[in-house]
């Protein structure tokens, strides 16, 4: 069973696709309007509609039934339930891939990247996903130190875009996503200058690496965290955090493009 079945019942919730996030997939995928995009773990749909919104046609990509049925209905928007290692789509049918955060939950990289090359024609593979080794070690880890230690079991940023490379024979490049301080797509990293934000059941509740640890330890960071926000303790050790508008913790966005 897809374990966003279990864990996403609320996902829409909090999980709001950023403009900053979609204009930039857009810029990087650079096709014309009514071009053909797959969105591979498309979620609740929520970046598959705000592309539709912008003029493209989405095939969105979800294995979890939870996930589709919370999806905002779009005439451009098709669905298909699978698995980014076996696709549901023709070869060469769309235009480009996106994908956005997902790949870490993926079960065999090498295969879905094969299957995102089978089915794009010669346009961009677009991929959204981090690696904690270019972060730095903020305030969230000292509470939640588990989210570091299960991150440094992906892979290393420079491992993946040789897999990417080696299995769809594309050119691979990197662009940094320093996160604004006020996404409204909150992820793992996103609340990095809103602490407060980690408290809410809800907002742990649509990031996956909250809802599958060990409950335990997350209820100790979330007890420890409100304690010192409500004493101040916080704000003295961290506060000046606060006063930055983006910061870099490991996200980055990944091209892949045929060579001319």
């Amino acid at each position: 069973m897809p374990i966003y079945n279990s864990i996403g019942q609320q996902y829409s919730k909090t999980r709001v696709p950023d403009p900053r996030i979609v204009n930039t997939l857009i810029d990087l995928l650079n096709l014309p309007k009514d071009s053909i995009i797959a969105d591979i773990g498309a979620g609740t749909g929520s970046y598959s509609l705000a592309l539709a919104n912008q003029g493209f046609s989405v095939n969105a990509i979800e294995p979890s039934a939870v996930m589709q049925k919370q999806a905002v209905e779009h005439p451009q928007v098709k669905w298909f339930t699978g698995y980014a290692e076996a696709l549901p789509l023709a070869d060469n049918s769309v235009d480009g891939v996106i994908s956005i955060l997902t790949i870490h939950h993926f079960s065999h990289l090498e295969k879905a990247f094969q299957e995102m090359q089978r089915v794009s024609r010669d346009r961009a593979i677009v991929l959204l996903t981090f690696d904690i080794r270019f972060a730095e070690k903020i305030w969230l880890y000292d509470y939640f130190p588990f989210l570091w230690e299960d991150a440094l079991r992906f892979l290393p940023l420079n491992e993946l875009i040789n897999l990417i490379k080696a299995n769809t024979k594309r050119y691979v490049e990197a662009i940094p996503f320093l996160l604004p301080y006020d996404l409204s797509d909150l992820f793992a990293g996103a609340a990095w200058r809103r602490p407060e934000l980690y408290i809410q059941p809800e907002v742990r509740a649509g990031i996956s690496s909250f809802a599958l640890a060990d409950q335990s330890l997350v209820k100790q960071g979330v007890k420890t965290l409100t304690a010192d926000l409500n004493s101040g303790k916080w704000d003295v050790k961290y506060g000046n955090i606060r006063q930055l508008t983006e910061m870099d913790i490991g996200y980055r966005f990944l091209r892949a493009t045929i060579e001319i």
